[in-house]
């Protein structure tokens, strides 16, 4: 396999740095990494400047847009692009969403080496790559929490519990606008509003206005 033009998606600068690294020591992967970028935007405008770039490697974890709905994005342009998702989240739930959104691979950042090789030869021979103990579906019709909640959730995936409406609605909250006004914006009824603040609240564990405001600015939710 001639070398791959690639990009790396990720927050993290060290992150990014480590996998050139491992990129420019390891001769089984021939990979050409042509940019490291640390958000959607940046991405796409690095795919619209190199459209030979083949591979995209990239965190779901994003700041503005998250790799979720920046997968769609990828794709909708740049068809002819590959996608390997590499991140920390293991849930069922991404896996499936990524790969339903256009993802060509999912691999975490904890899996072995061997398995990044492996995935890379995978997607770019146009096959579907999940690395080892990952699922799609709940195995054996189980959460992969087995029914325990993690006391720490970042951004991310605390984004993920609300729908793109009770986002909209999130938003509008912090900007301190009663029931009202936020029906009018989004041309819904106030009683609808009032039904999607409840289930924010309790999708976020907060019992009023003032603590979900406060917890929407600390967690960067808006």
């Amino acid at each position: 396999m001639s070398a791959v033009n690639s990009v790396i998606v990720d927050v993290q600068s060290i992150f990014r740095a480590g996998l050139i690294a491992y990129f420019n020591a390891n001769d089984a992967i021939d990979i050409n990494v042509r940019g490291e970028e640390d958000s959607a935007e940046g991405l796409l405008l690095f795919l619209h400047k190199n459209l030979d770039t083949q591979l995209v490697i990239m965190d779901l974890n994003l700041p503005e847009t998250d790799g979720l709905d920046l997968i769609p994005l990828i794709r909708k342009q740049f068809r002819g692009v590959k996608i390997l998702v590499m991140t920390s989240y293991s849930d069922y739930k991404f896996v499936g969403q990524a790969l339903k959104n256009g993802a060509d691979g999912y691999i975490l950042k904890s899996n072995e080496p061997e398995h990044l090789a492996e995935a890379i030869a995978e997607i770019m021979d146009d096959k579907t790559y999940i690395a080892p103990g990952l699922h799609i579906t709940p195995p054996n019709g189980k959460r992969l929490t087995n029914g325990k909640k993690s006391i720490y959730e970042d951004r991310f995936v605390i984004k993920q519990k609300l729908t793109k409406r009770e986002q909209e609605v999130l938003e509008l909250i912090t900007e301190a606008k009663n029931n009202k006004e936020i029906a009018k914006e989004l041309y819904i009824s106030d009683q609808t509003v009032g039904v999607h603040r409840k289930n924010i609240m309790r999708k976020l564990g907060v019992k009023n206005t003032i603590n979900l405001i406060k917890f929407a600015f600390e967690n960067q939710l808006v």
